[in-house]
């Protein structure tokens, strides 16, 4: 069976006028890089209006528990959502989509 994936997909939103506008970029990062139950797959990457982090090593379940959390996050914009993919896919965001926020 191919390795699951999941994929974060963040709007990528400014959420500072001063410095660095994208803070929540790097407490998301440090958040996953701190995880037991999952792991990073890939560097995290922004996409068109989106940056999306990688993540594997866990159930379809565990993935998108650790995604919701990421969602959660204070800081992170809304209308965060997932991807349920795999390893092999031809390219991002191919696969089924899970919403993490309302």
């Amino acid at each position: 069976m191919d390795e699951i994936v999941v994929e974060i997909w963040v709007p990528l939103v400014r959420t500072t006028t001063e410095g660095y506008p994208f803070p929540w970029i790097e407490d998301v990062e440090a958040f996953l890089e701190e995880l037991d139950q999952a792991e990073v797959f890939d560097d995290g990457e922004e996409i068109g209006e989106h940056y999306v982090f990688f993540v594997s090593g866990a159930d379809e379940d565990v993935l998108l528990a650790v995604a919701g959390r990421v969602a959660a996050l204070p800081g992170v914009p809304g209308g965060v959502h997932a991807i349920v993919t795999s390893a092999d896919a031809p390219g991002f965001g191919q696969g089924r989509k899970v919403s993490l926020t309302p």
